[in-house]
């Protein structure tokens, strides 16, 4: 194959991923308040918090289910109408034990119709090993859900713990956070506080 042909070829794959990934976008859903206002929340980073990225455009989320601490199954449209600051994390990660503590001040502070926090273990962590974890580092106020077969968490592309991923009000995934972070520090609430402030 000649070198201007590869060129044309490889323009060609290029086009059908960007026309493949514009598709994935629901056009009827507007592009939320937070991604107009990017600059702003990017300059509120401090820390560890400096890790969290914000994305240029909304992303779709996964609608596959995970299994509710009742036992219910739910998917995270469920969640849709308020922002959601969610969580992947698993019972043997050290890391996540570290920062849980912070996403339950989190929700203490800001939880309610307009904010949540929603941690979800994923892969194998039986309930009673989730509840003895919270009930060890004295957490009471996030939820115990899990993502047994880790479909959830594939379909997000989890490719480690923890990963937070900010969901706006539509329900597409705005920012996303890989590793831990101090989630109740100054520079984390400004940013939920601005998202708040916002309305998405």
């Amino acid at each position: 194959m000649s070198r201007s042909a590869l060129i044309y070829t490889a323009l060609a794959a290029i086009a059908i991923v960007a026309v493949a990934l514009f598709a994935l976008r629901d056009p009827a859903q507007p592009i939320p308040a937070t991604l107009e206002n990017r600059a702003e929340l990017e300059n509120l980073r401090e820390g560890t918090m400096k890790k969290l990225a914000f994305h240029t455009a909304p992303k779709p989320v996964s609608t596959a289910e995970y299994e509710t601490e009742s036992g219910a199954k739910a998917t995270l449209a469920d969640h849709r109408g308020r922002y959601v600051l969610l969580n992947f994390w698993a019972t043997w990660c050290a890391p996540c034990r570290k920062e849980m503590p912070m996403l339950a001040t989190l929700q203490d502070e800001f939880g309610g119709e307009s904010f949540e926090v929603l941690t979800i273990a994923t892969g194998r962590n039986n309930p009673a090993q989730i509840k003895k974890f919270f009930d060890d580092i004295g957490t009471s106020n996030l939820p115990l859900h899990r993502d047994p077969s880790s479909a959830l968490a594939r379909d997000m592309a989890v490719l480690g713990l923890p990963v937070t991923v900010i969901l706006s009000p539509e329900g597409h995934e705005i920012a996303r956070m890989t590793g831990d972070a101090e989630w109740d520090s100054d520079s984390a609430k400004a940013i939920i506080a601005t998202l708040l402030d916002n309305g998405g």
